[in-house]
């Protein structure tokens, strides 16, 4: 019952009409007005951002900002894959028979690649899902150097991604739109990262020019909540021991090692 109800109310309110009036309004300059209040709700640590308060244009300018470059330090060694955004660890484990479990809900990676070679690249192997809520700095980071084989889109119309969502709603994670990355290292490691967009402002926007990307490097942000999946290959890289479920991480901090 409790499923039905949630799903029944996002039909309701979870349409382009809103969608459409929401990111509009956060993009006016009288958005802006509500930077204080908004910073002021999520705890927002204003000393790290690259910007003073009154120097951006809007609430979404606000939303999508750059932090100051020594904010976020890569760390760990060369064989480390690090987080690539600000998140809370949601969950994190085995891919077991083609399927990643979060939140009670069963996801096949085909149904979330849509790609049957990449999906059998990960089968047996590893997984990580990253939410960002709307306090998060939400620029996306290279979680290792590397070379982009692959990118493309999928899915419309998106439902919301948090806990709520995952937990009642119609497996978001690869029904919403999102962008899926499959990315390549010098010695034949694969790593696939897929960037699931949130209800209502549905954007993920990629900045980097390149397919070769460095470590740390922005290479794209999102304009509202929203979570990342990554996927690593069976028996070449081993999960970070400190990683803890609904714990935060942030940019730059290791997730993932590499076998020896």
């Amino acid at each position: 019952m409790e499923k039905q109800l949630y799903r029944g109310l996002i039909r309701l309110f979870n349409n382009k009409v809103i969608g459409r009036f929401l990111q509009k309004a956060s993009q006016t300059s009288v958005s802006k007005w509500f930077i204080p209040i908004y910073a002021k709700w999520f705890k927002i640590n204003e000393e790290e951002i690259e910007k003073h308060r009154k120097e951006f244009t809007s609430l979404e300018d606000f939303f999508i900002r750059k932090l100051k470059a020594d904010a976020r330090l890569v760390n760990g060694n060369e064989n480390e894959f690090v987080s690539p955004v600000d998140a809370r660890i949601e969950q994190f484990g085995q891919v077991m028979d083609s399927c990643i479990k979060v939140k009670g809900l069963t996801y096949s990676i085909e149904d979330l690649l849509k790609d049957h070679d990449m999906s059998a690249r990960y089968k047996d192997g590893l997984f990580v899902v990253l939410y960002l809520s709307p306090a998060d700095y939400h620029r996306i980071h290279a979680p290792a150097d590397a070379v982009v084989i692959k990118q493309y889109d999928l899915g419309g119309k998106s439902t919301p991604v948090n806990k709520l969502g995952l937990t009642l709603g119609r497996s978001p994670l690869s029904t919403n739109y999102r962008i899926v990355s499959e990315l390549k290292q010098e010695d034949g490691t694969w790593l696939a990262i897929v960037k699931v967009g949130a209800m209502w402002i549905n954007t993920i926007e990629l900045t980097h020019p390149s397919s070769n990307v460095k470590k740390g490097e922005e290479v794209g942000y999102f304009s509202f909540g929203s979570t990342i999946v990554l996927l690593f290959e069976k028996d070449k890289v081993e999960l970070h021991p400190a990683l803890k479920r609904s714990s935060s991480i942030r940019v730059g901090e290791p997730l993932a090692v590499k076998k020896d």
